[in-house]
């Protein structure tokens, strides 16, 4: 059975946010201090928003995200990313804010996510034949030298972590389906055309959106 009631949590942040970030992390926490976690796990969790809106670096931030890390049978976590989360092999993204901020608020299963892969990398291919070069978004090179919102050091999900993050995800729960959940809109996605998934449309933008949401990815021309 789930660890967390979604009927009890509303939405707190903007996704990027401090008070969004911090309550994913105090809902990951939950959830995997429920599980006896073998001490031999060392692991960790980080995503790291790049050329977020000024509003969101309130307090003296230096970057829109979270971590966690799972270690000796401990999770911790906080805000922002750390030197150690990122020195410890697991899931690192780094990726503009503007380009997962919407459809982050999306909540569903296994094929909604293959779906909302499918509609960003429609997506990330639009805005790449617009500005007329490859990776516009300036995402980091993997080591097979393409570039990837996932970074190095990668290690695979222990198999007790990713079984409790993801547990009652085709009912609405798991973490992902709670920070959707703990999302609140951004202002600048109130205009836009989007799919159902709330990822956004590019070819249905006008010139005058094109322009503005490829400038809010901080992709310059």
């Amino acid at each position: 059975m789930p660890v967390i009631d979604m009927s009890t949590l509303k939405p707190v942040g903007e996704f990027g946010s401090k008070a969004w970030g911090e309550a994913c992390v105090e809902g990951a926490i939950r959830i995997l201090e429920a599980v006896d976690l073998p001490s031999s796990i060392t692991w960790a969790f980080t995503e790291h928003y790049t050329h977020p809106p000024a509003r969101l670096m309130e307090s003296g931030r230096t970057s829109a995200g979270y971590w966690l890390i799972v270690k000796d049978g401990k999770v911790t976590g906080g805000d922002g990313v750390t030197e150690e989360s990122l020195s410890i092999p697991g899931f690192h993204g780094k990726v503009p804010w503007a380009a997962i901020c919407n459809q982050s608020a999306a909540k569903y299963g296994r094929a909604g996510q293959q779906q909302r892969n499918e509609e960003e990398a429609t997506l990330f291919a639009a805005i790449e034949d617009y500005v007329g070069r490859s990776n516009p978004f300036g995402l980091d090179i993997n080591k097979e030298g393409e570039p990837n919102i996932m970074i190095d050091p990668a290690g695979p999900w222990p198999r007790e972590v990713g079984m409790s993050l993801g547990d009652g995800s085709e009912e609405g729960n798991g973490l992902h389906n709670v920070a959707a959940t703990l999302q609140m809109d951004s202002p600048e996605f109130a205009d836009l055309p989007v799919t159902d998934l709330r990822v956004p449309f590019f070819a249905d933008m006008t010139d005058q959106q094109k322009a503005e949401f490829v400038q809010l990815c901080g992709i310059e021309m």
